[in-house]
């Protein structure tokens, strides 16, 4: 868990990983959206490709320079189901009222919830779940 602390362990990695998970992939939306010093936001988006979880794409529109969107990869995506739990536990236990976003299944456009999962495809509660340490050899 140290380990992902160390690159996720910061407001403004999560919200950069947020955006990019809400399709905000440009330089400019992500500063107006979450209002990092644009100092911030530069280390921050290096250090998050530097990673693995983002890639810059370039893009130019018309009469202007070449710019660079920062896209998910496949271990930024994977983080989707962590951004669920976050948000979702945010609305249930800090905001009074509902989130301004919440998750629906594609097809059916049921509400999407977090939950642990047993390797058996039953869902489990957390008073249920026993740590363990792995072996060292």
């Amino acid at each position: 868990m140290a380990l992902s602390a160390e690159i996720l362990g910061d407001k403004w990695s999560l919200l950069i990983i947020r955006e990019a998970f809400y399709g905000v992939v440009r330089y400019d939306d992500m500063l107006a959206d979450i209002g990092a010093p644009r100092s911030m936001l530069t280390d921050r988006l290096s250090k998050l490709v530097n990673f693995g979880l983002l890639k810059r794409e370039p893009y130019q529109e018309p009469g202007e320079r070449v710019r660079h969107a920062y896209v998910l990869t496949g271990k930024g995506r994977s983080l989707g189901p962590t951004l669920i739990a976050l948000s979702q536990w945010g609305e249930e236990h800090i905001l009074r009222t509902p989130a301004p976003v919440y998750f629906v299944e594609r097809s059916s456009q049921t509400s999407v919830h977090h939950a642990l999962i047993s390797d058996a495809g039953i869902p489990i509660a957390l008073k249920d779940v026993e740590i363990k340490l792995r072996n060292r050899e």
